[in-house]
């Protein structure tokens, strides 16, 4: 079975409402819909690399050709987990957890983006319990980071209700104008005193040398 060589396809994330995992084909092409229908307002832009300004083929198909990148170039040393977020079998979006040298330095960041039909629903905060969970109780991580946009209250928002605490700001030039991120960052105790989402995880233990992590 492929699992047997590449097991990060046996992963699942659970929460009382999401199953997150790597798509399938098909629930890959779904994401790739998904984002070709929108994520955001046209005058708005809450990602540092500005991919949702591609026309929508475009802009859908960059969104395989990313997924099937970071499988491609997976090192234990530099990995990003692109997991797709269902709910009753039905693509929302996607949540990313990323990280370089976890072995060593034990932290982790995260991404994400939801279809504009499934914002404002609190998907958002469930998601990002899930690849919380995976990384803090599942991988021991001592930190994770996140950022956001001064203008993005919802994403602020997600991280302050999960504890992470501001970490000081950076400028970057998006769209051709200076934007600043205000930089977050979670410790494992503050994780443990704000957690409140039931998160299981399935079919981990073959996969943590892919984190660069001994077999348990």
């Amino acid at each position: 079975m492929l699992t047997d060589h590449w097991p990060l396809l046996g992963l699942r994330l659970r929460t009382p409402r999401l199953e997150l995992r790597l798509p399938t084909d098909d629930e890959l092409a779904a994401l790739a819909d998904l984002a070709a229908a929108g994520v955001h307002a046209p005058d708005r832009m809450p990602f540092l690399v500005p991919w949702t300004d591609l026309p929508p083929a475009e802009r859908a198909r960059s969104v395989v050709q990313h997924h099937w990148l970071r499988r491609g170039n997976w090192s234990p040393q530099d990995w990003a987990l692109n997991l797709a977020v269902l709910e009753d079998g039905r693509v929302l979006g996607q949540q990313t957890v990323a990280a370089r040298e976890f072995a060593v330095l034990r932290q982790v960041g995260t991404g994400s983006w939801l279809g504009t039909a499934h914002q404002g629903r609190g998907i958002g905060t469930e998601m990002r319990a899930a690849v919380l969970h995976l990384a803090f109780a599942g991988l021991g991580a001592a930190e994770a980071t996140s950022g956001a946009f001064e203008d993005n209250g919802p994403s602020y928002a997600v991280s302050l209700k999960h504890g992470y605490e501001p970490d000081g700001v950076d400028r970057h030039v998006v769209r051709g104008v200076p934007v600043t991120t205000r930089r977050l960052r979670l410790g494992r105790a503050r994780w443990e005193e704000h957690r409140s989402v039931r998160v299981t995880v399935e079919g981990l233990a073959p996969c943590l040398p892919l984190f660069g992590l001994p077999d348990s």
